[in-house]
């Protein structure tokens, strides 16, 4: 199953390099303010599709632009597909972007990829088997002093986002550790954590295709990924946590309290 999603993944990225040729040329539209798709999304998005359905036609889809509306519809294999995570970087010819696949069996990832077309980068983990990057076994950082890590993240960008509560937990990280990184990708930024390029990344306000693949990956390479009290039921609740172990604990010290899931208790302690 693996290999088959990787030929989908490399298919995809092959189309998304040729539109970054003149990434001018693709057309945008919006989804929501700040929230773009292009058609490149589309294309990448409906390649992947044909490619696991003419593999597995009896598996489900759940994808970012089409949903479920492809596939089985009861299957208890589903692939979870973000076409192009990164969109917005694309469209600006900022090369920080990725294709990410998994594959859920009765609710849990048990397969992943993660594809950066623009540096041909290819993470994979398969439950119990490992991370790779480029077929090469990856592990998470060693670092557990707070004050030398690098953080990952992402900013807030629709209009009811919580920007107060995002820029206080910020304020939190940045004063704690060596620097924060927000390169635009969710996908990415927990492959990097896998691959221990990053020590630690949070975010909220994500969707399960975001986070599906690199979620396995994160915790294949030895590391702990969960909402931000630390909770680990956490694809579908918008939020996400990851790190090597020590770092994760920290940052759940750190940013538990604003978490929606987090205790009356917790949202008042100082």
């Amino acid at each position: 199953m693996l290999n088959v999603a990787v030929k989908a993944a490399r298919a995809a990225g092959a189309i998304i390099n040729r539109a970054a040729l003149d990434v001018e040329a693709v057309r945008v539209s919006q989804k929501a303010v700040n929230d773009f798709v292009t058609e490149i999304d589309h294309a990448s998005e409906d390649i992947i599709i044909e490619t696991l359905l003419s593999a597995y036609p009896g598996h489900g889809i759940w994808a970012e632009e089409t949903g479920r509306e492809r596939g089985a519809k009861d299957s208890e294999f589903v692939w979870i597909i973000d076409p192009l995570d990164g969109t917005t970087n694309f469209i600006h010819g900022f090369p920080v972007y990725c294709i990410s696949i998994a594959l859920a069996v009765r609710g849990k990832v048990e397969q992943a990829v993660i594809y950066d077309p623009s540096r041909n980068d290819l993470f994979t983990a398969t439950k119990g088997r490992g991370a790779y990057m480029n077929d090469r076994r990856i592990r998470v950082s060693k670092r557990s002093d707070l004050s030398q890590c690098l953080i990952s993240t992402g900013f807030p960008f629709r209009k009811d986002d919580d920007f107060s509560k995002y820029l206080a937990m910020m304020s939190e990280v940045m004063q704690r550790t060596a620097g924060i990184r927000r390169p635009g990708a969710a996908a990415l930024d927990l492959a990097y954590v896998a691959a221990g390029f990053a020590d630690g990344f949070f975010e909220t306000g994500l969707s399960p295709w975001d986070v599906a693949a690199g979620s396995l990956l994160v915790t294949e390479a030895g590391g702990l990924v969960g909402n931000l009290t630390g909770e680990a039921d956490f694809l579908e609740q918008r939020e996400c946590l990851a790190g090597n172990p020590k770092v994760y604990g920290q940052l759940v010290n750190l940013l538990g309290r604003y978490s929606k899931f987090a205790s009356t208790s917790d949202k008042t302690a100082e």
